[in-house]
């Protein structure tokens, strides 16, 4: 079972991913388009989303298939 820090994690870096692809894909920043009128805001959001995906990419539950035991 995801702790809710895994889910809130996961979903932060579903919601970057979509946004990069509408950036590459039309030249829109969702991000932007709604909190480009605070930058500190814009920013912080982007730095929280980069910290989710390191957080995912370092737990080592992210990487292990489900139903398998963990190595201690």
């Amino acid at each position: 079972m995801m702790s809710v820090l895994r889910w809130i994690a996961l979903i932060l870096l579903i919601v970057g991913g979509l946004n990069w692809g509408l950036v590459g894909l039309f030249g829109f920043n969702l991000v932007n388009a709604i909190f480009g009128a605070v930058p500190l805001i814009e920013r912080l959001i982007y730095v929280v989303v980069g910290a989710a995906a390191v957080l995912l990419a370092v737990l080592p539950e992210t990487w292990r298939r489900p139903g398998t035991a963990a190595h201690a």
